[in-house]
């Protein structure tokens, strides 16, 4: 399916509702939930108006919604009731976990309830290939848990705050990736979901059943908990090198991609976006940067080889804390840094392919002030072209100049699923009828 490069309104989708049935709602809620459980009051109802889509000068721009009320379950249990009676009253029901998304996915665009599920935390079980826990879990603590037990989790998303049921819901990629893929390939072995029907229970999907419901934003069920997968714990090191030039460090974090064990996570920058960085020693202003998490059995030859290449080692770190940190300076982070150091100045698209270094002179002068962020994926590489944002209209012209160029753009400036949209709306028929679960994310 074809899609713009930005997000513009759509009434398409709509729900038929009005104050009635909503306070109809809030009554069915505070049967079910008691007073703490709901609430109608203006700072409830404006941090569940808010996500990561600042980020995009586009979004920002935009009223993408508010919603009537919010809820707050505490067990897993409840949450068939709410679906229900949300259901009953015709009132559309978008879940959020902590909000981290870049693009609009959890802020109600017709109004209506929104289901917080950051309360519902517990970890049920982990064993050697696989963790469970309830959608409210924090990736990072399903991480420290996994460490705590002799595992590491496939991946996790450079918001680190995130939940477990945003990140399936609206995450895609993360450390570990280069290595596992996205989130959506494999991660997943099982989903406790709810649909939206007027007889919802906790449905329990196994494997390729489970599949289709990861990155869905939500439409085609509630997801309730997961099972994802884990392997052996990895001693990791993260090391920081830094290079007198971008090129040259670019050029060996593509040499660096190829190597065997592979890094847990591998990222790039030039000195203008290092300098946006938060304060550390190992990230030295002035200085482009590569950033890698190495198994410790191949961290000398790779600081020879990155040395040769012209690289100045910084640090070499240990632990846990160290690697959630690294993590946390990769994917969509190096943008959000750029733009707090300059606000109001900067915006950025998702861009993938070889050109990214082999024509990187020619990437980053797309767009003015255009500076690249890099990261290795999986078999890719995939980035964030940084650049000075003036208009929508300016970020859509330089799209055809960055295919001519072999490049792929995926655009963080949209609120609509992404991925596989028509298999996705075919499921939702089915599993919201009504279509009540965050309405308004088609083209």
């Amino acid at each position: 399916m074809s899609a713009p490069v930005f997000g513009t309104h759509r009434d398409e989708g709509r729900p038929d509702f009005g104050p009635d049935e909503v306070e109809a709602l809030a009554d069915d809620l505070l049967a079910l939930l008691g007073p703490r459980g709901v609430s109608s009051l203006p700072r409830a109802i404006a941090r569940a108006s808010r996500d990561g889509s600042g980020m995009s000068p586009i979004l920002s721009a935009q009223d993408l919604g508010r919603p009537d009320l919010v809820c707050y379950p505490r067990t897993p249990q409840v949450i068939p009731h709410i679906v229900r009676a949300a259901v009953r009253r015709g009132v559309p029901l978008t879940t959020r976990g902590k909000g981290t998304g870049n693009y609009g996915q959890v802020v109600p665009r017709f109004g209506g309830l929104v289901m917080d599920m950051t309360s519902l935390t517990a970890i049920e079980a982990i064993d050697d290939r696989a963790i469970t826990a309830l959608a409210g879990a924090r990736m990072v603590t399903l991480e420290q848990f996994a460490w705590d037990n002799g595992k590491q989790l496939w991946m996790y998303p450079s918001t680190v705050q995130s939940t477990l049921g945003g990140f399936l819901a609206g995450g895609s990629a993360g450390t570990g990736t280069i290595v596992h893929g996205r989130n959506h390939e494999g991660f997943v072995e099982a989903l406790d979901v709810v649909y939206a029907t007027d007889d919802a229970e906790l449905v329990h999907l196994e494997g390729d059943d489970a599949q289709p419901l990861v990155h869905t934003y939500g439409v085609a069920g509630v997801i309730v908990g997961a099972r994802v997968r884990v392997e052996p714990l990895q001693d990791w090191r993260s090391i920081y090198v830094s290079f007198a030039d971008h090129h040259n460090a670019f050029t060996a974090a593509l040499d660096l991609s190829t190597f065997d064990p592979a890094p847990r996570l591998l990222s790039a920058d030039r000195a203008e976006v290092v300098d946006a960085l938060p304060s550390d020693p190992a990230l030295v202003r002035g200085r482009a940067s590569i950033r890698a998490l190495l198994d410790a059995r191949c961290v000398d030859e790779v600081c020879d080889r990155l040395t040769a290449a012209g690289g100045r080692v910084e640090a070499v770190r240990d632990g846990i804390m160290q690697t959630v940190k690294m993590s946390a300076l990769s994917y969509n982070h190096p943008t959000w840094w750029l733009q707090k150091a300059h606000p109001d100045r900067y915006f950025h698209m998702e861009v993938r392919g070889d050109a990214l270094v082999t024509a990187l002179d020619a990437v980053e002068q797309v767009y003015e002030g255009g500076m690249l962020h890099l990261e290795m994926g999986h078999e890719m590489m995939f980035g964030m072209l940084n650049g000075i944002y003036h208009s929508p209209e300016q970020v859509v012209a330089g799209v055809p100049e960055l295919e001519a160029l072999g490049v792929g753009v995926h655009s963080p400036h949209q609120w609509y699923v992404d991925l596989d949209a028509d298999r996705v709306k075919a499921i939702a028929a089915r599993t919201d009828p009504m279509g009540l679960l965050n309405p308004g994310r088609w083209m």
